[in-house]
């Protein structure tokens, strides 16, 4: 059977007032009782737990940027939360279970192993798991705060065939749709460059705390792990099945390459929320990287920016500012700096820099390549 993850906004699950939209609910179920028909495993990376607990605290409405009052939501609302969903999928005849998640589960191999045998074991028994952020206690998880990351995740560690992200608009526009009305719905994205990602935008609701930024990250998580990604309304009837079965609904960013495991190490690489810096590679360095599986040495590098140490994760950009690779650095900024503009003969004569003339900057064991 082939392997569906579906990520679903607070403002899809949740009417205009803040509370739990239980019709969406039904009519999705009903999307995944006929999916299964057709031959595909569903898992659902939904929001909505921080939504519930503030409809049932009276404080529906702008969310509060408060974390103990955010946490205290959670935790009034995952109960409410998973009940509903659970309702819903019952009427199907479907049965669902709740896997709470967080980033820091895919940094440790233990932990990660665990949670994928667990989803595995749930789909083999014909389950639907219902994936959400653990928010009561990771303050990180709240603070970046969107579940199109955690989707990325779950499709990485099921090795899904296919990841849909439901929204309240069609897709990836050219604009605003909500500011221009000429805006175009940008149908396929082939590569997911600087002006792709400059008319993401901001998060567009009060419910949620993610965007389109958020799903065009998703989308270059996905891309090194060869999983496509359908961007499209949530609100689309039959939206979903018309995605597993390869209609063109919302935007489409394809993979060319074969679905494959991606490692623990690297998946938490490619989050990139916690890198420190960035650096310039020319471009015989960005051929090597992409084309040779070379890792990356300093002679290769032209400029740096902000303060990053052993061990950091940074951002590789190309002479054209395009972000192309993210890494694990093996030096400090300052180390870089005096090392810059120098050939390999020059470093070796340096007492101080001879060994970084053959260390890599960053290992290939430690470097995500995203296109």
């Amino acid at each position: 059977m082939k392997r569906l993850v579906v990520k679903i906004g607070s403002s899809t699950v949740t009417t205009g007032e803040g509370r739990i939209d239980h019709e969406f609910l039904r009519s999705f179920a009903e999307q995944v009782a006929r999916l299964r028909e057709e031959g595909w495993q569903v898992v659902v990376v939904s929001s909505g737990a921080i939504a519930c607990g503030l409809e049932r605290l009276g404080m529906s409405g702008k969310r509060p940027d408060n974390m103990p009052t955010l946490q205290a939501a959670a935790s009034v609302g995952q109960g409410l939360f998973v009940t509903a969903w659970g309702d819903a999928f019952e009427r199907c005849g479907l049965t669902s279970s709740l896997v709470l998640l967080t980033r820091r589960d895919t940094a440790d191999r233990s932990a990660y192993l665990h949670a994928r045998d667990t989803l595995d074991r749930l789909l083999e028994l014909g389950i639907v798991p219902i994936v959400n952020e653990n928010d009561t206690v990771s303050v990180e998880q709240i603070r970046f705060g969107d579940n199109d990351t955690l989707g990325a995740l779950v499709a990485c560690l099921i090795r899904a065939d296919l990841t849909v992200i439901l929204s309240d608009v069609e897709g990836l526009y050219d604009s605003n749709p909500s500011k221009d009305p000429n805006a175009q719905l940008i149908r396929r994205v082939e590569v997911i460059d600087d002006g792709i990602t400059s008319v993401a935008g901001d998060a567009g609701t009060i419910i949620g705390s993610g965007g389109m930024v958020t799903k065009v990250k998703a989308a270059r998580i996905l891309g090194v792990a060869g999983i496509p990604l359908v961007i499209c309304s949530g609100r689309r009837e039959n939206v979903v099945v018309d995605a597993a079965l390869g209609k063109e609904v919302g935007t489409l960013f394809p993979s060319s390459r074969k679905t494959h495991e991606i490692t623990p190490r690297k998946l938490w690489i490619a989050l990139g929320d916690s890198a420190r810096g960035s650096i310039v590679v020319d471009d015989g360095a960005k051929q090597a990287l992409q084309k040779r599986g070379s890792s990356l040495l300093v002679v290769g590098v032209s400029s740096v920016d902000g303060r990053f140490e052993v061990g950091d994760i940074v951002d590789i950009h190309d002479a054209e500012g395009h972000l192309f690779a993210r890494g694990r650095i093996s030096a400090s900024r300052d180390e870089v700096e005096l090392a810059l503009g120098r050939s390999r003969k020059q470093l070796l004569s340096n007492r101080l820099l001879a060994e970084m003339a053959d260390k890599p900057l960053v290992h290939r064991d430690d470097l995500v390549i995203f296109e």
